[in-house]
């Protein structure tokens, strides 16, 4: 399918580097430009574009106003943040943005976004396809599992689909990720982001543990009642007495 494309950025150079990436890429329909956040909520509003390329600070409206507005939105355009700043990744995946793009990047970085970005407009609208089938378009519904978490790795922002994440331990306001055989600080709470992701294969084993059934090798019932749970990468983790019980239930 060809994409339509809104890019947003207050300087004009940015904007017409990203022009020829986008140039190169045979799908995509480049169909406006804004220079700050008010201009492009009114293009947005008018043009409807599937994707906007957003940068982040900008004068008056910044990007993640921008976008937080755009709930308010009948037609939500899939947004992937471009910036020189990496500090905003997590508010970014809060705002379930598709991609976040550190400047300066090439080519090979943009394709990987684009393409993220036409996944993501396609499940949409095979979701809106699904619910006008059934007869129930606008009724409030359960968000939908995401599709991937931003972590930091090495000043750089990187997606992490969620059949990679091997288990995840909340820290207070945060959650450590260990995907990739490495764990990946993001703030976020356990109970926010649980809700967010497939259950299953996903299971919360402790108040303050989540594992990927998938990445599981063996549960071991203890003297106690407690479930040790024995995950591939050699972690471990024990569940809880109430999550143990629920564990015993299922697999009867």
């Amino acid at each position: 399918m060809s994409l339509s494309v809104l890019v947003v950025d207050d300087e004009p150079l940015a904007r017409r580097r990203l022009r020829a990436l986008l140039a190169e890429v045979a799908w995509v329909e480049l169909v406006g430009e804004a220079g700050d956040g008010a201009t492009a909520l009114a293009e947005i509003r008018r043009l409807r574009p599937d994707v906007v390329f957003l940068d982040i600070r900008m004068p008056g409206l910044s990007g993640l106003e921008v976008i937080e507005r755009l709930h308010a939105f009948d037609e939500v355009p899939a947004v992937v943040f471009t910036t020189a700043f990496d500090e905003y990744a997590v508010t970014a995946f809060e705002l379930e943005a598709v991609d976040y793009l550190l400047k300066p990047f090439g080519a090979q970085r943009l394709q990987a976004a684009v393409e993220r970005a036409r996944l993501t407009v396609e499940s949409r609208a095979a979701v809106a396809m699904l619910e006008r089938a059934r007869g129930v378009l606008g009724e409030r519904e359960e968000p939908a599992p995401l599709a991937r978490i931003l972590v930091r790795d090495r000043g750089a922002v990187v997606p992490i689909a969620p059949h990679e994440i091997v288990r995840i331990e909340a820290q207070d306001d945060y959650v450590m990720v260990h995907a990739r055989g490495r764990g990946y600080l993001v703030s976020v709470r356990l109970g926010k982001l649980a809700g967010r992701l497939p259950r299953p294969p996903f299971l919360r084993v402790h108040r303050s543990h989540l594992v990927n059934l998938d990445h599981v090798e063996r549960m071991e019932p203890q003297e106690d009642g407690r479930y040790l749970v024995k995950l591939k990468d050699g972690s471990r983790v024990q569940a809880s007495r109430a999550r143990s019980q629920e564990i015993r239930r299922q697999s009867r």
